[in-house]
């Protein structure tokens, strides 16, 4: 158990380094409003967390959460990009069940703290700024429908080897190796923004010209 809460530490702490925008993901021609959700530099617990519509307990809180707001001021939405590190092949079936396709509409919550707080520190520019869908500043949690999912699950080699042997990922799932989430400057790896850069919806579609 210790270990398992050791590397979550980890992964965390070097997810903090990550830029506001998942590395890889983007092109200058569309639209950038990324913004790491968790885990963020201030706020401890007040971040942006996952849930159904009409729960009140059962939240999904990834280690690592990008949201991209779309949309306009009356009906906005949100794409998601989230990291969860699995220590064992229990904790990735647990995870892989809550991001499963389903008929339920899934809800991202940005709570007021977050919101009102800069994108970063030394930032002036707010959150809710940065969304592009928020007129005035909140009083109340900005809930939005989730419009398209993509998940990275970092996985202890040994798990790894065999689930990219034996398993086939989902539309919306992509794996890494555990060392890639906790390396020192993993968010600059080539082959990682790589393989992020196909966790777009824009990636299912012939490149313009």
């Amino acid at each position: 158990m210790r270990e398992a809460r050791s590397l979550d530490s980890l992964v965390r702490a070097r997810l903090k380094r990550w830029p506001q925008r998942p590395p890889g993901l983007g092109k200058p021609n569309e639209r950038n409003t990324w913004l790491r959700g968790r885990p963020t530099d201030d706020l401890g617990a007040c971040q942006p967390f996952l849930k159904l519509p009409g729960s009140e307990r059962l939240r999904t809180l990834p280690d690592g959460l990008w949201l991209n707001f779309g949309g306009t001021p009356a009906e906005p939405f949100v794409d998601i990009f989230a990291i969860e590190a699995c220590g064992s092949l229990q904790n990735l079936l647990d995870k892989r069940s809550r991001f499963a396709p389903s008929t339920h509409s899934l809800l991202a919550v940005c709570p007021v703290p977050w919101l009102l707080a800069p994108i970063a520190p030394g930032e002036t520019r707010l959150r809710w700024q940065a969304t592009g869908v928020l007129r005035y500043a909140p009083a109340v949690p900005l809930v939005l429908p989730v419009r398209d999912i993509r998940v990275m699950y970092g996985l202890k080699s040994s798990h790894y080897e065999g689930f990219a042997r034996w398993q086939i990922p989902h539309a919306h799932e992509f794996f890494v190796p555990m060392d890639v989430l906790t390396a020192e400057n993993g968010d600059q790896d080539p082959a990682l923004q790589t393989l992020v850069s196909r966790a777009s919806a824009s990636a299912n579609f012939l490149p313009a010209l």
